[in-house]
């Protein structure tokens, strides 16, 4: 609405014939961010206070995150007690393994004898067929022990997955500043419930500052993004002050005032909205009243 209000103050100056010294009309702003809970819990602390700097990064706040820690504690030990319960697979195979090597050991003297006549084929048969016995019974209890070490250690990651979603759940306890600027408005304090969502705080960067003003349609074949323009503000008691501007954005889409009428009369005060980029020396204000000269 109130940026309606400076296009109708615009269009109705000209259509009134008053003489102006200027090309558009517009207010000041900046790119603000509110910074919202991203967990739910009690605010232990909140850093900030209206007109305070911030940089981007910094932990201005922290929200409860004493049951997210026992949650942690508490999966992290069943993980522990999971990877614990691994089977030792060569500890288990070595008993076979041990009495696969004395077979052959026994049926390699078995054969010796038998070259000798001292041993009978069926007792080289009867060793070959007991090591054959005891090699599918080390294939199996190898398989098996495999897959239950695969199954727990995919029950482990599992936990870990579940380990590292807490961790970025408590890490989202931490408040921190998106950006750095001035705070505008704070909307918590110390001690409230917040969830998830719930608006904390809000920041611009003030340094940068810019001018939304209204340009008419054949207006718009005399500006090009990165000219530079002179925009004045006004500061009220006849106070005003030049700043070189920079024209860093022109919208691609016209906006009509009123928006809801459609008549062939208003077509003819098309407008659209550029932003002027201004370098601000600390007197420029968010909402402040601006010109522009071309």
């Amino acid at each position: 609405m109130k940026r309606l209000g400076y296009i109708a103050l615009a269009l109705l100056a000209v259509s009134c014939g008053e003489e102006t010294n200027y090309d558009a009309q517009g207010t000041f702003e900046a790119t603000e961010v509110v910074v919202s809970a991203e967990a739910s819990g009690r605010i232990l602390n909140l850093d900030v206070e209206e007109g305070m700097p911030v940089e981007k990064g910094d932990i201005v706040g922290t929200i409860d995150t004493m049951q997210l820690h026992l949650q942690r504690k508490q999966l992290v030990a069943q993980r522990e007690a999971l990877l614990g319960s691994r089977p030792d697979i060569k500890k288990q195979a070595a008993g076979l393994r041990e009495q696969i090597a004395t077979q052959r050991s026994e049926l390699a003297r078995v054969e010796n004898m038998l070259r000798d006549g001292a041993a009978t084929t069926k007792q080289r048969d009867d060793l070959t067929a007991s090591i054959t016995l005891l090699e599918s019974q080390l294939d199996a209890t190898l398989s098996t022990l495999n897959n239950n070490t695969a199954t727990i250690n995919s029950n482990a990651e599992a936990l870990d997955a579940q380990i590292a979603a807490l961790e970025d759940r408590i890490a989202k306890c931490h408040i921190v500043a998106p950006a750095s600027g001035t705070v505008l408005v704070k909307y918590a304090e110390e001690g409230e419930i917040a969830a998830m969502g719930k608006p904390l705080f809000k920041v611009a960067n003030l340094d940068n500052i810019y001018l939304r003003a209204y340009f008419t349609s054949d207006q718009l074949a005399d500006i090009e993004l990165g000219d530079e323009v002179t925009v004045t503000a006004d500061y009220g008691d006849d106070e005003r002050f030049d700043y070189k501007g920079r024209i860093s954005w022109i919208s691609s889409e016209s906006e009509f005032t009123p928006k809801t009428i459609q008549t062939k009369e208003s077509r003819a005060n098309l407008v659209y909205a550029v932003k002027i980029a201004v370098e601000n020396d600390g007197r420029l204000k968010i909402g402040m009243a601006g010109e522009v000269v071309l």
